[in-house]
């Protein structure tokens, strides 16, 4: 299976977190999994973290080797995704650009979604697939 973490998803499994659903833990840790971090999260949280919106107990810096170590692969943004997000329907006014983008990458290259968010459900009927 090909798991794309959502941002809040990558931070909780790098400070192993009992935030992290028990459902998930199994699924980064089974080893035929593909589990993969957008570089959408990583601008996200470099954003955040920034503007004092987010803060971290470790460097943003390390995020990469963190990943490395825990055998995560580094999904790019295609610019054409980018653009082509548009056309993923509103739903329900969630208009955050960061989950617009994750849940586009998820739905076009058929990645389930780890996130706890619950408008995730919100894009079911788009073809999300939330793992949580």
């Amino acid at each position: 299976m090909n798991i794309l973490l959502d941002t809040h998803t990558l931070l909780w499994a790098i400070g192993k977190s009992s935030e992290l659903s028990k459902k998930v833990t199994k699924e980064i840790e089974n080893i035929d999994n593909v589990i993969l971090v957008s570089a959408v999260s990583l601008w996200e949280i470099a954003l955040k973290t920034s503007i004092r919106k987010m803060k971290l107990s470790f460097p943003v810096a390390k995020i990469p080797d963190y990943c490395q170590e825990m055998k995560f692969s580094l999904l790019p943004l295609d610019p054409l995704d980018a653009l082509n997000s548009k056309d993923l329907r509103f739903q329900d006014n969630h208009k955050d650009p960061f989950d617009r983008l994750l849940v586009y990458q998820s739905i076009k290259y058929g990645y389930v979604f780890a996130s706890k968010d619950n408008k995730m459900k919100l894009y079911k009927n788009s073809g999300l697939i939330v793992l949580w």
